[in-house]
């Protein structure tokens, strides 16, 4: 192709994959005019001609409108806005598309009627401040009516769902099924009655007393280091891994230390002993509840609408590690 030689109509539809008629119908509407006509009527396009019926092309197949293309090929509007205008519009499109599916596949995982459907669609299409207020309310109608340790109010409260800007489909659907849990009554009075039992029977009161929960914050870093270590592959018997297992017996120990008590004394014996409550531990793990109950299936749907992985205590790789240092 040289820039003096001119193409008849055929032999441009080929080189541009346009087909005759949409050539002919750019040229009829002034996108894009044949460089010459023949006396007997044949358009002819030369190379100038054919480049901007590509660059037509390119521009309609991401549905960009006539008047757009127009104005790019009039100089008057610049790829990189006219990009920038059709994103903006496809990431509208985007988070709809989204939502409709959130909510045709919450419909197809129950028997929908047409006033939850349309309640469905709504709690897909909330704001920040509407998804805020909406947990807010739940954890508020939750904690009335009993005394539960305010530490644990603020726990609870601050594992609440964070929707990103523009979230997946799988998002969308947790958000929609954690919005009709926390919205129902019933789940209220269950979640309400399942954290009071939790916090007062049995061991609840030590375990969500000021001290216990000290104590527990205590063993955080110690824990996240040990699924640092575990997710790295490092050796259990390795001596970072014996600084690791040290860390615990000193807090496990310290737990049960009084004013007129050093506590539990450090010997082998007592870390084999943490070893096999460790192992414990990991049974206890890998069993999943029969019927997990309201709070837990709040919690597995805010881990989803977070996209925060579901990290497990590496009991196993810890017990590893205390029993490697008796």
């Amino acid at each position: 192709m040289t820039t003096n030689e001119m193409y008849g109509i055929g032999d441009v539809a080929r080189r541009t994959g346009l087909s005759v008629s949409a050539v002919r119908f750019y040229a009829d509407a002034g996108v894009v005019t044949p460089a010459a006509i023949t006396p007997a009527g044949h358009r002819l396009y030369d190379v100038a001609a054919i480049a901007r019926l590509e660059l037509v092309r390119t521009l309609r197949e991401l549905d960009a409108g006539l008047d757009d293309v127009r104005r790019v090929l009039a100089g008057k509007t610049t790829l990189r806005e006219l990009a920038a205008a059709h994103l903006e519009l496809l990431t509208r499109q985007e988070a709809r598309l989204r939502s409709r599916r959130a909510v045709l596949s919450a419909i197809l995982r129950q028997d929908t009627t047409a006033e939850q459907a349309t309640l469905m669609h709504r709690l897909a299409g909330m704001s920040d401040e509407e998804r805020d207020r909406l947990i807010d309310d739940f954890w508020t109608e939750v904690t009335s009516g009993w005394e539960p340790p305010e530490r644990m109010v603020e726990w609870w409260r601050s594992a609440r769902p964070e929707l990103p800007e523009h979230p997946t489909a799988a998002q969308l659907e947790a958000w929609i099924d954690l919005a009709e849990l926390v919205r129902d009554s019933e789940v209220r009075v269950a979640v309400r009655e399942e954290l009071r039992q939790t916090c007062t029977t049995g061991a609840g009161p030590l375990m969500t007393s000021p001290q216990m929960l000290d104590n527990l914050e205590a063993a955080t870093p110690i824990g996240q280091a040990a699924m640092d270590a575990a997710r790295t592959g490092m050796p259990p018997g390795s001596p970072e891994a014996r600084e690791i297992a040290d860390r615990w017996i000193g807090w496990l120990t310290g737990i049960f230390a009084t004013p007129d008590s050093p506590g539990m004394p450090d010997t082998p014996e007592f870390r084999l002993q943490a070893a096999d409550h460790m192992l414990a531990g990991a049974e206890w793990d890998r069993t999943p509840p029969e019927s997990p109950g309201p709070f837990d299936t709040y919690m597995a749907l805010v881990t989803v609408i977070n996209e925060k992985e579901d990290e497990r205590f590496p009991f196993e790789w810890l017990a590893a590690a205390l029993r490697a240092s008796a």
